[in-house]
């Protein structure tokens, strides 16, 4: 059998093993309740003595940091031109080197501005010869360009189309030794920063192009190029670029940092839902090995900090709910205020950054819905009162909150569109027309998209790890450089099997949880179900996280009602844990034997790696 087969085989076949270790589950809610009068006679859990919760805390912070040390490893280059030369429409630029030689290629950096060059080459600065030309359009930003050249010179004339923008231009000879320049300028000035070739360490790859442009554009204060989606995510992403530079690593580090943040926020979530011990901390170490959740957060879009603040606000929304900690007994039916104050701070936080968050929102409100449903059946009319409470506080929370962050958010539009900054410019009848039209113009852009893609897919094909979306391909001779968006099959394939068993224990045992779990993965998924616009495996990414917690839930089964329970649930752990060391090289995109590469990762025949 073929290695390329065995691994998915094999991985298979673990995940079946895992789930032999499943107690049988009751069929109804009443051997639940029957279940869990003799619960402490079977297998109850233990709580944890204050040492093994210093262990566990150390777990957290070390897990944390080693994944940081991983994420931030081959994220980008610090460093990249940073002065420009803005050309006008027909403008000339004349380069002279030090002295003549024979060409061989040139580099050259685009930053923004659309349009096109010309390069002429000429020995003596009288007789010029067009060489080649240099097409800017908006898939070429941000990026490195490699430009074959053929003869000798000693200047180079640069003619511009349009209002493009260059950073730093370099030419080489014959041997590939960089040729010094004489002039000075922009271009020419940070000559030590042009890499060997480009790279996605050096150049910006997929959407990068829309995102970490908008991101600068907003810096700049410059109406922005992409307005399809609402503004808070580019605002983060232009937050590492103020630290960091218009670096790659400046653009992608907001987005890393948040990743690595998921990270203790899925360990808390986990804790409320399961208790203390060893279920919170493998939940999150499936999310630390999880490929999408890596590479997902490494690229300069907005997708993350969507599934961060859906993270956020289910996980408060869960604390309201369920206010008693695990095995208490309960003191109040919801929690305080403040839980679903920050519920609904972290559901405006995302749906200021992408639209998608709204489906969360939907999820929130029908688990809201079916709690008072819930309660009115339980207490009848002494629900009453505390309902119309409830009500006000949430549509403050969930209504006005959220529109006013939204709201604010379009800020850098105003400031684009040339109104004067300040508060005062909220209150301007431009301002709000800015906003609404924005919406309306999103809404058909989104609802009227007909392009394709070769690395397209469906959410039945997402939920079998199907097809992945390629972000990056580069061939070197015989070594290649690839890596995309997937799911670790492990997470994706025993998170399926986990998803049935959730939905029976949501119906047929009736439990709250459970029910609370399915609703949020199902949020994130059925309205890409009636979505026939071009979709990709990346909007997988907020059920992936969701998959997480699922497991969490089954982990959390055989801890009740099994003597031997840490050897499955530790067990798929270390099975995601090195399925995720395997792929590892790939992952980042190191530069691998083209054929190893495919033996080793290509487990299925659509996956393009």
């Amino acid at each position: 059998m073929k290695i390329t087969v065995l691994f998915p085989v094999l991985t298979a076949l673990l995940i079946s093993a895992f789930y032999l270790f499943l107690p049988p589950l009751p069929s109804s809610a009443g051997e639940m309740l029957k279940e869990k009068r003799t619960r402490g006679r079977k297998a109850e859990p233990i709580q944890p003595r204050p040492a093994a919760q210093r262990g566990e805390r150390v777990a957290v912070v070390l897990v944390t940091l080693l994944y940081a040390l991983t994420a931030f490893s081959h994220l980008g280059d610090t460093r990249a031109p940073q002065s420009f030369h803005v050309f006008s429409e027909g403008e000339s630029l004349t380069l002279e080197l030090k002295e003549e030689s024979e060409l061989s290629r040139a580099m050259a950096y685009s930053l923004l501005g659309t349009g096109s060059f010309s390069l002429s080459l000429s020995a003596d600065g009288e007789s010029w010869t067009e060489a080649a030309g240099l097409e800017q359009d908006y898939i070429a930003l941000l990026k490195w360009h490699e430009i074959s050249l053929s003869g000798r010179a000693r200047y180079l004339r640069l003619t511009a189309h349009g209002s493009p923008e260059l950073g730093e231009l370099t030419l080489y000879d014959e041997n590939g030794a960089a040729l010094p320049w004489k002039s000075s300028g922009e271009l020419c000035d940070e000559q030590a920063l042009t890499p060997e070739r480009p790279g996605f360490l050096n150049s910006s790859y997929f959407d990068e192009i829309y995102h970490a442009r908008t991101a600068l554009e907003h810096l700049r204060g410059v109406w922005p190029y992409e307005i399809t989606h609402p503004p808070l995510g580019k605002l983060l992403i232009a937050l590492g670029i103020s630290l960091f530079g218009m670096t790659p690593f400046g653009w992608r580090f907001s987005g890393t940092l948040f990743g690595v943040l998921m990270l203790p926020l899925v360990y808390a979530f986990a804790r409320r839902l399961f208790g203390r011990g060893s279920v919170p901390v493998c939940c999150m170490l499936l999310l630390a090995a999880d490929f999408m959740h890596f590479n997902q957060t490494r690229i300069a879009t907005i997708d993350t900090y969507g599934v961060f603040f859906t993270l956020g606000m289910y996980y408060f929304l869960y604390c309201w709910l369920f206010p008693q900690a695990e095995g208490a007994s309960p003191a109040r039916a919801e929690g305080t205020t403040r839980d679903l104050a920050l519920a609904g701070l972290f559901f405006g936080l995302g749906a200021a950054s992408k639209w998608t968050c709204l489906y969360a929102g939907a999820g929130l409100g029908l688990i809201w819905a079916l709690h008072w449903i819930g309660r009115f059946s339980r207490e009848r009319g002494r629900a009453l009162r505390p309902f119309g409470r409830n009500v006000v506080l949430c549509l403050v929370f969930f209504v006005l909150v959220p529109a006013l962050i939204y709201y604010l958010s379009y800020y850098p539009y105003g400031i684009g569109y040339g109104l004067k900054g300040g508060a005062g410019m909220y209150f301007t009848r431009d301002y709000a027309k800015i906003v609404l039209s924005n919406q309306g113009y999103m809404f058909r852009y989104h609802s009227g998209v007909s392009a394709t893609h070769p690395y397209s897919s469906r959410w039945y094909q997402w939920m079998l790890d199907i097809r992945p979306i390629l972000y990056y391909l580069d061939y070197k001779g015989s070594l290649r450089s690839s890596f995309g968006a997937l799911v670790n099959p492990v997470l994706c394939w025993a998170g399926l099997i986990a998803l049935g068993v959730l939905g029976w224990c949501a119906f047929a045992r009736r439990d709250r949880k459970a029910l609370f779990l399915l609703l949020g993965y199902l949020a994130q998924l059925l309205p890409w179900v009636f979505i026939t616009r071009i979709t990709f495996e990346y909007h997988y990414f907020p059920c992936s996280v969701f998959l997480v917690l699922t497991l969490g839930y089954v982990f959390e089964l055989m801890r009740e009602s099994a003597r031997n329970w840490r050897v499955p649930v530790w067990g798929l752990t270390a099975l995601q844990t090195a399925v995720f060391a395997l792929f590892y090289p790939q992952l980042w995109g190191a530069e691998l034997n083209t054929k190893t590469a495919s033996l080793l990762y290509r487990w299925l025949p659509t996956w393009p790696f």
